[in-house]
Protein backbone atom coordinates (compact mmCIF):
# COMPACT_ATOMS: atom_id res chain seq x y z
CA UNK A 1 0.00 0.00 0.00
CA UNK A 2 1.53 3.48 -0.92
CA UNK A 3 0.14 5.87 1.51
CA UNK A 4 1.98 8.95 2.86
CA UNK A 5 0.47 8.33 6.00
CA UNK A 6 3.21 5.05 5.89
CA UNK A 7 6.21 7.17 5.35
CA UNK A 8 8.54 7.37 7.89
CA UNK A 9 9.01 10.99 9.48
CA UNK A 10 12.97 10.60 10.27
CA UNK A 11 13.20 14.07 11.95
CA UNK A 12 16.35 13.06 13.16
CA UNK A 13 19.37 10.09 12.61
CA UNK A 14 19.54 8.82 15.76
CA UNK A 15 17.05 8.25 19.29
CA UNK A 16 19.17 10.56 21.30
CA UNK A 17 18.96 13.05 18.76
CA UNK A 18 15.29 12.99 18.51
CA UNK A 19 14.82 13.37 22.43
CA UNK A 20 17.36 16.37 22.32
CA UNK A 21 15.07 18.04 20.20
CA UNK A 22 13.59 19.62 23.30
CA UNK A 23 11.55 22.04 21.61
CA UNK A 24 9.50 19.25 20.08
CA UNK A 25 8.82 17.90 23.48
CA UNK A 26 7.98 20.68 25.51
CA UNK A 27 4.07 19.89 26.44
CA UNK A 28 3.61 23.11 28.53
CA UNK A 29 4.90 25.37 25.62
CA UNK A 30 2.03 27.29 23.32
CA UNK A 31 -0.63 25.71 25.66
CA UNK A 32 -3.39 27.97 27.62
CA UNK A 33 -2.76 28.19 31.38
CA UNK A 34 -4.01 30.74 33.88
CA UNK A 35 -1.19 32.51 36.12
CA UNK A 36 0.06 30.47 38.81
CA UNK A 37 -1.66 27.22 37.56
CA UNK A 38 -0.57 24.03 35.75
CA UNK A 39 -2.24 23.61 32.43
CA UNK A 40 -4.59 20.54 32.73
CA UNK A 41 -5.63 17.87 30.13
CA UNK A 42 -9.14 18.08 28.67
CA UNK A 43 -10.95 14.54 29.35
CA UNK A 44 -13.71 13.73 26.54
CA UNK A 45 -16.47 10.96 27.60
CA UNK A 46 -17.54 8.43 25.68
CA UNK A 47 -20.46 7.01 26.84
CA UNK A 48 -23.33 8.24 24.16
CA UNK A 49 -22.74 7.00 20.71
CA UNK A 50 -22.74 10.81 19.57
CA UNK A 51 -19.74 11.57 22.05
CA UNK A 52 -17.97 8.08 21.27
CA UNK A 53 -18.06 10.05 17.84
CA UNK A 54 -16.47 13.37 18.36
CA UNK A 55 -14.07 11.54 20.52
CA UNK A 56 -13.25 9.78 18.04
CA UNK A 57 -12.71 12.64 15.45
CA UNK A 58 -10.77 14.93 18.03
CA UNK A 59 -8.20 12.26 18.78
CA UNK A 60 -7.55 11.23 15.16
CA UNK A 61 -6.94 14.93 14.47
CA UNK A 62 -4.59 15.48 17.18
CA UNK A 63 -3.28 12.36 16.58
CA UNK A 64 -3.13 12.58 12.59
CA UNK A 65 -1.31 16.36 13.71
CA UNK A 66 1.84 14.60 15.66
CA UNK A 67 0.30 15.41 19.38
CA UNK A 68 -0.29 12.75 21.93
CA UNK A 69 -3.30 11.31 23.30
CA UNK A 70 -4.52 9.00 26.38
CA UNK A 71 -6.83 6.20 24.64
CA UNK A 72 -8.34 3.67 26.76
CA UNK A 73 -7.72 0.28 25.96
CA UNK A 74 -8.86 -3.36 27.25
CA UNK A 75 -5.57 -3.88 28.97
CA UNK A 76 -4.30 -0.40 30.42
CA UNK A 77 -4.20 3.26 29.34
CA UNK A 78 -2.24 3.87 26.79
CA UNK A 79 -0.47 7.39 25.70
CA UNK A 80 -0.97 6.98 21.75
CA UNK A 81 1.17 8.83 18.93
CA UNK A 82 1.64 8.21 15.28
CA UNK A 83 3.85 4.62 15.19
CA UNK A 84 5.55 6.18 12.09
CA UNK A 85 6.23 9.39 13.22
CA UNK A 86 9.74 9.74 14.77
CA UNK A 87 9.09 12.99 16.42
CA UNK A 88 5.96 11.85 17.88
CA UNK A 89 6.96 8.66 19.89
CA UNK A 90 9.93 10.84 21.02
CA UNK A 91 7.02 13.19 22.35
CA UNK A 92 5.90 9.76 24.73
CA UNK A 93 9.72 9.28 25.89
CA UNK A 94 9.56 12.73 27.07
CA UNK A 95 6.68 13.08 28.92
CA UNK A 96 6.93 9.45 30.35
CA UNK A 97 10.49 10.01 31.23
CA UNK A 98 10.89 6.77 29.60
CA UNK A 99 13.86 4.91 29.13
CA UNK A 100 15.40 5.56 25.51
CA UNK A 101 16.59 1.34 25.69
CA UNK A 102 12.35 0.80 26.58
CA UNK A 103 10.75 -0.41 23.57
CA UNK A 104 6.79 0.39 22.73
CA UNK A 105 4.08 -1.72 21.26
CA UNK A 106 2.59 -0.98 18.19
CA UNK A 107 -1.34 -0.94 18.12
CA UNK A 108 -3.14 -1.63 14.95
CA UNK A 109 -6.99 -1.98 13.45
CA UNK A 110 -6.42 -4.80 11.80
CA UNK A 111 -4.17 -8.09 10.29
CA UNK A 112 -3.28 -6.29 7.58
CA UNK A 113 -1.69 -3.32 9.18
CA UNK A 114 0.02 -5.55 11.03
CA UNK A 115 1.53 -6.96 8.44
CA UNK A 116 2.79 -3.76 7.16
CA UNK A 117 4.56 -2.86 10.50
CA UNK A 118 6.80 -6.10 10.03
CA UNK A 119 9.59 -7.55 7.95
CA UNK A 120 7.44 -10.78 7.67
CA UNK A 121 4.77 -12.62 8.77
CA UNK A 122 4.96 -16.79 9.44
CA UNK A 123 2.22 -18.83 10.01
CA UNK A 124 2.89 -18.86 13.52
CA UNK A 125 1.66 -15.51 13.55
CA UNK A 126 -1.89 -16.10 11.36
CA UNK A 127 -2.52 -19.03 13.70
CA UNK A 128 -2.16 -16.22 16.87
CA UNK A 129 -3.57 -13.59 15.52
CA UNK A 130 -6.75 -15.77 13.83
CA UNK A 131 -7.17 -17.23 17.65
CA UNK A 132 -6.25 -14.30 19.97
CA UNK A 133 -6.78 -11.10 18.14
CA UNK A 134 -8.45 -8.52 18.72
CA UNK A 135 -7.37 -9.42 22.09
CA UNK A 136 -3.80 -8.74 25.09
CA UNK A 137 -1.64 -10.46 22.84
CA UNK A 138 1.53 -8.50 20.94
CA UNK A 139 3.70 -10.55 18.64
CA UNK A 140 7.13 -9.60 18.36
CA UNK A 141 8.34 -9.79 14.97
CA UNK A 142 11.25 -8.88 13.10
CA UNK A 143 10.43 -4.95 12.15
CA UNK A 144 9.55 -3.52 8.66
CA UNK A 145 11.30 -1.00 7.40
CA UNK A 146 8.26 1.42 7.60
CA UNK A 147 8.85 1.51 12.07
CA UNK A 148 11.29 4.06 13.18
CA UNK A 149 14.33 3.10 15.53
CA UNK A 150 12.32 5.03 18.33
CA UNK A 151 9.64 2.95 18.51
CA UNK A 152 12.16 -0.33 18.25
CA UNK A 153 14.65 1.16 20.88
CA UNK A 154 16.97 0.48 17.91
CA UNK A 155 16.35 -3.36 17.66
CA UNK A 156 15.54 -5.12 14.94
CA UNK A 157 12.07 -6.55 16.24
CA UNK A 158 8.79 -5.22 16.81
CA UNK A 159 5.96 -5.61 19.42
CA UNK A 160 2.52 -5.41 17.15
CA UNK A 161 -0.98 -5.81 18.53
CA UNK A 162 -4.49 -5.59 17.85
CA UNK A 163 -6.56 -4.01 20.73
CA UNK A 164 -10.11 -5.34 21.33
CA UNK A 165 -11.52 -1.78 22.75
CA UNK A 166 -14.14 -0.60 20.88
CA UNK A 167 -12.86 3.02 21.29
CA UNK A 168 -8.53 2.97 19.69
CA UNK A 169 -9.82 0.56 17.10
CA UNK A 170 -12.05 3.14 15.85
CA UNK A 171 -9.23 5.88 16.41
CA UNK A 172 -6.68 4.02 14.34
CA UNK A 173 -8.75 3.15 11.85
CA UNK A 174 -9.98 6.41 11.12
CA UNK A 175 -6.29 7.88 11.82
CA UNK A 176 -5.20 5.09 9.22
CA UNK A 177 -1.88 4.40 10.50
CA UNK A 178 -1.13 2.33 13.68
CA UNK A 179 -0.21 4.13 17.24
CA UNK A 180 2.99 3.45 19.89
CA UNK A 181 0.90 3.75 23.07
CA UNK A 182 2.49 2.55 25.98
CA UNK A 183 0.82 2.95 29.54
CA UNK A 184 -0.50 6.55 29.85
CA UNK A 185 1.80 6.85 33.24
CA UNK A 186 4.75 8.64 34.50
CA UNK A 187 7.56 5.79 33.96
CA UNK A 188 8.31 3.00 36.47
CA UNK A 189 5.03 3.80 38.17
CA UNK A 190 1.58 2.22 38.39
CA UNK A 191 -0.32 1.23 34.97
CA UNK A 192 -4.02 3.70 34.83
CA UNK A 193 -7.00 1.89 34.17
CA UNK A 194 -9.22 4.90 34.26
CA UNK A 195 -9.09 7.98 32.69
CA UNK A 196 -9.10 9.59 36.35
CA UNK A 197 -5.46 7.92 37.03
CA UNK A 198 -3.93 9.13 33.24
CA UNK A 199 -5.05 12.97 34.59
CA UNK A 200 -3.25 12.36 38.18
CA UNK A 201 0.00 11.49 35.96
CA UNK A 202 -0.19 13.42 33.30
CA UNK A 203 -2.75 15.69 33.60
CA UNK A 204 -0.40 18.54 33.21
CA UNK A 205 2.13 17.24 30.54
CA UNK A 206 -0.75 16.10 27.82
CA UNK A 207 -3.87 17.63 25.98
CA UNK A 208 -6.18 15.40 26.00
CA UNK A 209 -7.14 12.15 27.70
CA UNK A 210 -10.51 10.08 26.14
CA UNK A 211 -12.30 8.56 28.66
CA UNK A 212 -13.64 4.95 27.67
CA UNK A 213 -14.43 3.60 30.94
CA UNK A 214 -12.26 1.59 34.25
CA UNK A 215 -10.10 -0.96 31.98
CA UNK A 216 -11.73 -4.34 31.33
CA UNK A 217 -8.84 -6.84 31.81
CA UNK A 218 -6.28 -4.18 34.21
CA UNK A 219 -3.07 -5.60 33.64
CA UNK A 220 -0.64 -5.25 30.39
CA UNK A 221 -1.02 -7.62 27.15
CA UNK A 222 1.11 -11.19 27.13
CA UNK A 223 3.94 -10.52 24.68
CA UNK A 224 5.45 -13.33 22.88
CA UNK A 225 8.49 -13.15 20.89
CA UNK A 226 7.81 -15.31 17.82
CA UNK A 227 11.52 -14.75 15.88
CA UNK A 228 13.06 -17.50 17.72
CA UNK A 229 12.17 -21.41 18.30
CA UNK A 230 10.33 -22.51 20.31
CA UNK A 231 8.32 -18.76 20.69
CA UNK A 232 9.12 -17.23 24.23
CA UNK A 233 6.67 -15.10 26.60
CA UNK A 234 8.57 -12.02 27.21
CA UNK A 235 5.90 -10.67 29.51
CA UNK A 236 3.03 -13.07 31.13
CA UNK A 237 -0.29 -11.08 30.62
CA UNK A 238 -4.10 -12.29 31.00
CA UNK A 239 -3.52 -15.06 28.29
CA UNK A 240 -1.61 -17.64 29.72
CA UNK A 241 1.36 -19.74 28.23
CA UNK A 242 -1.33 -22.85 28.22
CA UNK A 243 -3.40 -21.24 25.82
CA UNK A 244 -0.78 -20.02 23.70
CA UNK A 245 0.41 -23.97 23.98
CA UNK A 246 -2.88 -24.63 22.76
CA UNK A 247 -1.91 -23.04 19.45
CA UNK A 248 1.15 -23.37 18.89
CA UNK A 249 2.92 -26.14 20.46
CA UNK A 250 5.92 -25.79 22.93
CA UNK A 251 6.21 -22.46 24.31
CA UNK A 252 9.15 -21.11 26.42
CA UNK A 253 8.59 -19.38 29.64
CA UNK A 254 9.33 -15.67 30.42
CA UNK A 255 12.85 -15.02 31.52
CA UNK A 256 12.96 -12.96 34.97
CA UNK A 257 16.07 -11.38 34.20
CA UNK A 258 17.68 -9.39 31.37
CA UNK A 259 21.26 -9.08 30.52
CA UNK A 260 23.06 -5.73 31.21
CA UNK A 261 23.32 -4.38 28.23
CA UNK A 262 20.92 -6.59 26.17
CA UNK A 263 18.56 -5.07 23.69
CA UNK A 264 14.86 -5.29 24.99
CA UNK A 265 12.70 -6.58 22.62
CA UNK A 266 9.54 -5.83 25.09
CA UNK A 267 8.39 -3.50 27.97
CA UNK A 268 7.35 -4.56 31.08
CA UNK A 269 11.12 -6.28 31.58
CA UNK A 270 13.19 -3.41 33.66
CA UNK A 271 13.60 -4.96 37.32
CA UNK A 272 11.46 -1.64 39.34
CA UNK A 273 8.15 -1.36 37.12
CA UNK A 274 4.72 -0.91 37.96
CA UNK A 275 5.28 0.62 41.53
CA UNK A 276 3.56 2.93 43.57
CA UNK A 277 5.24 5.74 45.40
CA UNK A 278 5.01 4.64 49.06
CA UNK A 279 7.22 0.98 49.79
CA UNK A 280 5.52 -2.53 48.71
CA UNK A 281 6.26 -5.73 50.54
CA UNK A 282 4.50 -9.17 49.38
CA UNK A 283 3.78 -10.93 52.89
CA UNK A 284 1.76 -14.36 53.31
CA UNK A 285 0.56 -14.66 56.92
CA UNK A 286 -1.87 -17.52 58.64
CA UNK A 287 -3.57 -14.74 61.04
CA UNK A 288 -3.52 -10.89 61.73
CA UNK A 289 -0.77 -11.45 64.59
CA UNK A 290 1.64 -12.84 62.60
CA UNK A 291 0.97 -10.00 59.78
CA UNK A 292 1.96 -7.71 62.90
CA UNK A 293 5.07 -9.76 63.27
CA UNK A 294 6.07 -9.47 59.94
CA UNK A 295 5.81 -5.86 59.90
CA UNK A 296 7.38 -5.40 62.68
CA UNK A 297 10.66 -7.40 61.16
CA UNK A 298 10.14 -4.93 58.56
CA UNK A 299 10.23 -2.47 60.27
CA UNK A 300 6.95 -1.21 59.15
CA UNK A 301 4.61 0.88 61.35
CA UNK A 302 0.94 -0.28 61.09
CA UNK A 303 -0.83 3.29 61.04
CA UNK A 304 1.13 4.00 58.01
CA UNK A 305 0.90 1.21 55.90
CA UNK A 306 -2.49 0.05 53.62
CA UNK A 307 -2.65 -3.90 53.33
CA UNK A 308 -4.68 -5.30 50.09
CA UNK A 309 -5.89 -8.46 51.38
CA UNK A 310 -7.77 -11.48 49.38
CA UNK A 311 -8.10 -14.52 51.89
CA UNK A 312 -6.72 -13.56 55.56
CA UNK A 313 -8.59 -10.29 55.85
CA UNK A 314 -6.88 -8.25 59.05
CA UNK A 315 -9.44 -6.41 61.26
CA UNK A 316 -7.98 -3.27 59.86
CA UNK A 317 -7.44 -2.00 63.45
CA UNK A 318 -4.24 -0.15 63.73
CA UNK A 319 -3.73 -0.11 60.29
CA UNK A 320 -3.54 3.22 57.57
CA UNK A 321 -6.48 1.21 55.63
CA UNK A 322 -7.11 -2.52 55.10
CA UNK A 323 -8.79 -3.07 51.18
CA UNK A 324 -10.20 -6.71 50.22
CA UNK A 325 -10.02 -7.36 46.72
CA UNK A 326 -11.16 -10.98 44.88
CA UNK A 327 -9.57 -13.73 45.33
CA UNK A 328 -10.37 -14.83 41.96
CA UNK A 329 -7.26 -13.70 39.63
CA UNK A 330 -8.90 -11.85 36.73
CA UNK A 331 -10.72 -10.33 39.45
CA UNK A 332 -7.61 -9.24 41.46
CA UNK A 333 -5.95 -8.45 38.25
CA UNK A 334 -8.96 -5.90 36.85
CA UNK A 335 -8.52 -4.75 41.05
CA UNK A 336 -4.52 -4.41 41.50
CA UNK A 337 -3.27 -1.42 39.66
CA UNK A 338 -6.96 0.71 41.25
CA UNK A 339 -6.24 -0.25 44.38
CA UNK A 340 -2.08 0.99 44.33
CA UNK A 341 -3.45 3.92 42.74
CA UNK A 342 -5.91 4.49 45.68
CA UNK A 343 -2.96 3.38 48.40
CA UNK A 344 -0.80 6.88 46.03
CA UNK A 345 -3.71 8.63 46.82
CA UNK A 346 -4.25 8.65 50.25
CA UNK A 347 -0.24 8.99 50.73
CA UNK A 348 0.44 5.33 51.98
CA UNK A 349 4.32 4.92 52.87
CA UNK A 350 4.12 1.28 53.41
CA UNK A 351 1.83 -1.11 50.96
CA UNK A 352 1.37 -4.74 51.89
CA UNK A 353 0.25 -6.93 49.45
CA UNK A 354 -0.86 -10.84 50.46
CA UNK A 355 0.41 -13.04 48.48
CA UNK A 356 -1.00 -14.94 45.37
CA UNK A 357 -0.74 -18.71 44.23
CA UNK A 358 1.80 -19.74 42.34
CA UNK A 359 0.30 -21.23 40.01
CA UNK A 360 -0.44 -20.66 35.97
CA UNK A 361 -3.25 -18.13 36.46
CA UNK A 362 -1.03 -15.80 38.81
CA UNK A 363 1.59 -15.61 36.56
CA UNK A 364 1.02 -12.15 35.27
CA UNK A 365 0.33 -10.83 38.73
CA UNK A 366 3.12 -12.24 40.09
CA UNK A 367 5.37 -10.37 37.88
CA UNK A 368 3.70 -7.11 38.42
CA UNK A 369 4.04 -7.43 42.13
CA UNK A 370 7.57 -8.30 41.94
CA UNK A 371 9.04 -5.70 40.09
CA UNK A 372 6.60 -3.37 41.84
CA UNK A 373 8.36 -4.46 44.74
CA UNK A 374 11.65 -3.74 43.54
CA UNK A 375 14.50 -2.10 45.80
Amino acid sequence: MQDGRWKIEDGASTLSALLAHSGHCDYNKDRSMDAGLKPTAKILPTHTRALFDVAVARATQVLSAGELVALPTETVYGLAANALDARAVARIFEVKGRPAHNPVIVHVASEEMARRCVANWPPLAEQLAETFWPGPLTLVLPRSRAIPDIVTAGGTTVGVRWPSHPFIQAVIRACGFPLAAPSANLSGRISPTTAQHVLKSLGDKIDMIVDGGPSQLGLESTVLDLTVAPPRVLRPGTIPAEALRAVVGEVRSVERGVRNGALLRSPGLLPRHYAPKGKLVVLAWRDESELHRQLAAFNLQPEMTHVIAHRRIPSGKGFGRVSVIPADAKAFARALYAELHRCDGEGAQFIVVEAVPDTAEWQAINDRLRRAAAA
